[in-house]
C-alpha cells in the first residue's frame, strides 16, 4: 500500500511540472577524516556531470574503526540503513591492519551491494567466491607479474628463478606469472617451421621459470638460496612481505648472490619499509603510480559509480537497496546487475589514468614506475604504461655489482647431464670390466677407441637394474669433441625407458606428456640429448635443436634372398616315389629281358643250320641294355635276340623317352621358379601401399618414423598395418628381419645401411624418403644452443665429421667397417 501511494505521488508531481530527481546514496569508508570532504566534493562534481535531473547523489561516509566487529556494525548502522547503492572503501592507514576492508566486503556482499576498493591491493579480494561484490580501482599485488614478464622480454632474459612466500600473495603471484609463461609457450607452439635452419635458429622464444622456490617462517633460507645458486638462471624474482624480503636480502648478501651477474626483480612490498633497508644495490622494483593517492581514487571511483548509475537508470527498473541489517536477510535484487554494469564501465579521463575492470573486478591498464636502487636511493628508470615497458634512456640502470651493461641473466653450467640411447653405430653399449673401467680397444690402424662410462638399465639382467656401462660410437666421439671445444664436463646416462620420445596420454586423459629422452630433457633429468634424434616439427615445438650433425632419410631393410643349390637339386623335378619306381622299373625290365631272351622258343629258330647260334642275353647284359636305353647311351652289343624280348625293349625305350623328356622339362621349370623374389622398390611399392597379412613390415613404436606415418594422410593405410606389428627397438626389428618374422623394416638410413654392411644377409632397398637430420636436443633457449651449432658447423667445414657414418665412426666388435678411416671425407 505504501509503495502504491509513493508511486501515485511521484506520478502527480511529474504531471504538475517535472519529476523530482531521485536521491541515490553512496557510502564510503575512508582511512582518515580529511578525505570526507574530498568524497563530498567528488559526489557534487558527479551530480553536475551525470545527474541531469534524473537522480541526485548523496555522500554518506564513515572512517575506519578499531576492529572488524565495530566496522561491520558501522556499515550496517551508518551506511546500509541509509539505503546506499554502493560503498567505497579505502585501505586503513596501518599497513598491518589488512583485515579492515574485509568486514565491509562481507557485510555489503551479503546484501549484494557493490563495494569499490580504493587502495586495497591484497590478492585475496580477487576471489569472487569469498568477496562477491568487491571491485577496486587498483590492481592486486599479483598483477606485478605482468610487468615482470614484460621486463624479462625487454631485457631478453629467458630463464628466471621465482622465490615466493608460502602464503596467498606468493601463490597468487606464482600462478599469474606461470599463466603468462604458459600462454607465451602456447603461442610459440603454433609457429610453423619450413626448414631445418628455422628449427635450429629461431630465437623468438618466451621466458620460462627454471625453478620455483617457496618458503615460510620455518624454511632455512640459506639452504633455499644455495639451491637457487646451483641453477643456471641468475634472474631472481621475489614476492614476499617486507619482513620476509629483508631476511632474503640479508641471506643472499651473505651467500654472494647480490653481486655481478645477478638480477633482482621485486614488487612494491619488497622495496619498502624494512625490506628497503636490507635491499642490495642494483635492485629493480615497481611502484604503482598514484597507488596511494586516496583523493584521486575517491574521485575516480565516484565518477565510475555515477556513470554506472546513469546507465542503470536509463535501461533498467531499479529496486530499492536494503534498509538496515537488523531482521533483514533479503539480498538487493538489483545489486548483481549494478555490479555487472560497474565492471563493464570505462572511464578514460580518470585522475589515476584509464579506469577499467577485468573479470575479477580488478583494475586493468595500471601504470607502474620502474625503480632502480642506486646508492641507497630509488631512481626511476622507466615506466610500465599498462601494455609495455618504456625505459628512460637518459638514466642508466646500475645493476648489482655496479655493472652498467645488461646482465646475461644466466650462468652456463660446466657440468652437463647427457642422455643418450643404445643405437648402433651411433652409441654402442658394452659392460664394464670387474674393476668398473672400460676395456681398451684399438682400431685396425692403432687408434684408441674413445669410451665413456654411462649409467643405464642393463638389458641382459632381469629387472633391468641401473649399472655403470661403457658407451662409445659416433655420438660419443661427437660429445667428447664438443666438450673439448666448449670447455664443459659431462655425465652420461642411458634413457630409462629405451625410447626416443613421443607424446602419450596420461591416465587416459586429454593431458599428454613426453616419454623417452624428450621427457627426461623437459623434466630436467638431462641438460642435453646427444643421440641420433631426428629433427621434426613435433619435437621442435618443445625443445631446441642444434644444426644437424648428420643428414639422412628413411629407407627399407629386407633380407637378402640368396639362391642355394644343393647336391640333390637335380632330383627336384620328380618326387621321391617316382624316382623309386623308375629305378625299380629299370631292374624289372632287365630281368624280364633276360628271361624272355633265354627261355623263348622263338629265339632258337635258325634259317640256316650251318650258322653259329648267338649267345643268349645274360643278366648283366640285360641290365646294361635297360640302363642304356633309359640314359640314351648307345647300345653296341648285347641286344635281345628273341622277338618277345625285342618287343619289350621297344616299349621300354618309348617309356624311357617319355620319362627323360618330362624330367628335362620339369628341371627347366624348377630352375626358372627358383629365382629369388623381386626386392621392394621403395615406399611406393604395391606390397607396401596395399598391405596384406602375407607381407609384414613395421618400424619402432613411438619413434619419429612412427609419428611420420601417423601424420601423413596418404600413408594412413600403411600405418594401420604397421601399428599392429611395430617393435620396441630397432635391434629387435632387425633381428626379426633376419629370422624371417618381418619382411621389411622402415628406419633411419644411417642405421640400416650400417646394419646391411655388417650383416651380409641384409640389404637396403629403394630410394630415401622423408629426408631429415639428426640433431642435438636442448631445452628451449638453452645457453649452449648457438655454441653447439657453431661447433658442429665448424667440424663439417673442417671435414672432421664424416657424412658417411659407417666409413669413419662405425665400429663393431673392434673392427672398422668400410674404407680406411684416415681417408679424407669427400
Amino acid at each position: 500500500m505504501r509503495l502504491l501511494l509513493l508511486a501515485a505521488l511521484f506520478s502527480c508531481s511529474c504531471v504538475r511540472g517535472g519529476c523530482e530527481p531521485k536521491v541515490v546514496n553512496i557510502g564510503a569508508v575512508l582511512s582518515q577524516k580529511r578525505y570526507e570532504q574530498v568524497f563530498k566534493d567528488a559526489v557534487a562534481q558527479a551530480n553536475v556531470v551525470y545527474g541531469r535531473d534524473k537522480f541526485k547523489l548523496t555522500a554518506i561516509s564513515v572512517t575506519h574503526k578499531a576492529n572488524a566487529i565495530q566496522m561491520a556494525l558501522s556499515v550496517c548502522e551508518d551506511l546500509i540503513s541509509s539505503q546506499v547503492y554502493a560503498i567505497l572503501v579505502s585501505h586503513p592507514p596501518q599497513s598491518s591492519d589488512h583485515l579492515t576492508p574485509t568486514p565491509v566486503s562481507y557485510t555489503a556482499g551479503f546484501y549484494r551491494i557493490p563495494v569499490v576498493g580504493l587502495t586495497t591491493r591484497m590478492s585475496i579480494y580477487s576471489d569472487k567466491s569469498i568477496h562477491l561484490s568487491f571491485l577496486r580501482t587498483v590492481p592486486p599485488y599479483s598483477h606485478q607479474a605482468h610487468v615482470w614478464f614484460d621486463m624479462m622480454r625487454e631485457f631478453r632474459w629467458n630463464h628466471i628463478i621465482l622465490i615466493v612466500s608460502d602464503d596467498h600473495e606468493g601463490r597468487a603471484a606464482q600462478k599469474r606469472l606461470e599463466t603468462l609463461l604458459e600462454e607465451r609457450e602456447t603461442k610459440n607452439k603454433k609457429r610453423n617451421y619450413e626448414n631445418l635452419d628455422q628449427l635450429s635458429y629461431d630465437n623468438k622464444r618466451g621466458p620460462k621459470a627454471e625453478k620455483v622456490l617457496q618458503f615460510n617462517q620455518e624454511t632455512n633460507l640459506t639452504a633455499l638460496l644455495l639451491e637457487a645458486k646451483e641453477l643456471e638462471a641468475r634472474v631472481i624474482i621475489l614476492s614476499a612481505s617486507e619482513e620476509d624480503a629483508a631476511a632474503v636480502y640479508k641471506t643472499a648478501r651473505f651467500l654472494n648472490m647480490t653481486g655481478s651477474g645477478y638480477v633482482w626483480l621485486v614488487g612494491e612490498r619488497e622495496m619498502s619499509g624494512k625490506a628497503l633497508s636490507e635491499a642490495p644495490d642494483g635492485l629493480i622494483g615497481l611502484q604503482l603510480i598514484n597507488g596511494k593517492n586516496e583523493s584521486a581514487h575517491i574521485s575516480d571511483a565516484v565518477a565510475v559509480v555515477a556513470q554506472s548509475i546513469q546507465e542503470l537508470f536509463e535501461k533498467e527498473n531499479i529496486t530499492e537497496p536494503p534498509r538496515g541489517c537488523v531482521g533483514n536477510t533479503n539480498i538487493w535484487k538489483t545489486g548483481p546487475l549494478f555490479k555487472r554494469v560497474l565492471m563493464s564501465s570505462k572511464y578514460p579521463e580518470g585522475l589515476t589514468g584509464r579506469v577499467e575492470f577485468n573479470d575479477d573486478g580488478d583494475r586493468k591498464y595500471a601504470h607502474y614506475s620502474i625503480l632502480n636502487y642506486q646508492k641507497s636511493r630509488l631512481i626511476q628508470v622507466g615506466i610500465y604504461n599498462g601494455t609495455q615497458v618504456v625505459l628512460n634512456k637518459q638514466r642508466k640502470i646500475i645493476w648489482p655489482g655496479g655493472e652498467t651493461e645488461r646482465p646475461r641473466g644466466f650462468q652456463m653450467s660446466t657440468r652437463l647431464k647427457i642422455v643418450t640411447i643404445h643405437q648402433e653405430p651411433f652409441v654402442y653399449v658394452k659392460p664394464t670390466m670387474q674393476d668398473g673401467t672400460c676395456r681398451e680397444e684399438y682400431t685396425p690402424n692403432g687408434v684408441l677407441i674413445k669410451k665413456v662410462i654411462c649409467t643405464g638399465p642393463n638389458e641382459t639382467i632381469p629387472g633391468r637394474p641401473i649399472v655403470p656401462q661403457c658407451c662409445y660410437g659416433f655420438c660419443v666421439d661427437l660429445l667428447i669433441k664438443l666438450a673439448m671445444t666448449m670447455n664443459f664436463t659431462y655425465e652420461v646416462h642411458l634413457v630409462a625407458d629405451g625410447k626416443f620420445g613421443t607424446q602419450e596420454r596420461v591416465n587416459n586423459s586429454n593431458k599428454k606428456e613426453w616419454n623417452g629422452m624428450m621427457g627426461e630433457l623437459l623434466s630436467g633429468l638431462a641438460d642435453m640429448i646427444v643421440a641420433p634424434l631426428t629433427i621434426n616439427n613435433e619435437r621442435a615445438q618443445y625443445i631446441e635443436f642444434s644444426k644437424p650433425f648428420k643428414y639422412q632419410g628413411l629407407t627399407i631393410l629386407v633380407k637378402k634372398e640368396i639362391p642355394r643349390s644343393t647336391l640333390d637339386s637335380f632330383m627336384q623335378p620328380f618326387q621321391s616315389t617316382l624316382w623309386l619306381l623308375v629305378g625299380l622299373s629299370v631292374h624289372v625290365v632287365a630281368v624280364m629281358l633276360y628271361l624272355l631272351d633265354r627261355f623263348s622258343p622263338f629265339g632258337r629258330f635258325k634259317v640256316n643250320s650251318e650258322e653259329e647260334e648267338e649267345d643268349a642275353l645274360t643278366l648283366s647284359s640285360a641290365m646294361w641294355f635297360s640302363w642304356g636305353v633309359l640314359l640314351n647311351s648307345g647300345i653296341g652289343e648285347g641286344a635281345p635276340r628273341s622277338f618277345s624280348a625285342r618287343i619289350l625293349g621297344m616299349v621300354w625305350a618309348g617309356f624311357a623317352m617319355i620319362i627323360v623328356a618330362s624330367y628335362t622339362a620339369n628341371l627347366a621349370a624348377f630352375l626358372v621358379l627358383d629365382r629369388p623374389e623381386e626386392r621392394i622398390t621403395g615406399i611406393n611399392d604395391p606390397r607396401l601401399r596395399n598391405p596384406s597379412d602375407k607381407f609384414i613390415y613395421a618400424t619402432v613404436k613411438q619413434s619419429s618414423v612412427d609419428i611420420y606415418f601417423r601424420r601423413q594422410v596418404e600413408l594412413s593405410t600403411m600405418y594401420r598395418h604397421m601399428e599392429k606389428h611395430n617393435y620396441e627397438s630397432a635391434a629387435e626389428a632387425i633381428q626379426a628381419v633376419r629370422d624371417n618374422k618381418l619382411h621389411a623394416f622402415i628406419w633411419d638410413s644411417a642405421v640400416l645401411e650400417f646394419e646391411a654392411s655388417q650383416k651380409c644377409d641384409l640389404v637396403t632397398t629403394g630410394e630415401l624418403f622423408f629426408r631429415s637430420g639428426f640433431g642435438i636436443g636442448m631445452r628451449k633457449d638453452s645457453p649452449w644452443k648457438q655454441n653447439v651449432s657453431l661447433a658442429i658447423l665448424s667440424s663439417h667445414q673442417q671435414h672432421k665429421l664424416c657424412d658417411d657414418t659407417e666409413v669413419r665412426f662405425a665400429l663393431s666388435e673392434g673392427r672398422w667397417v668400410g674404407q680406411d678411416p684416415r681417408r679424407a671425407c669427400n
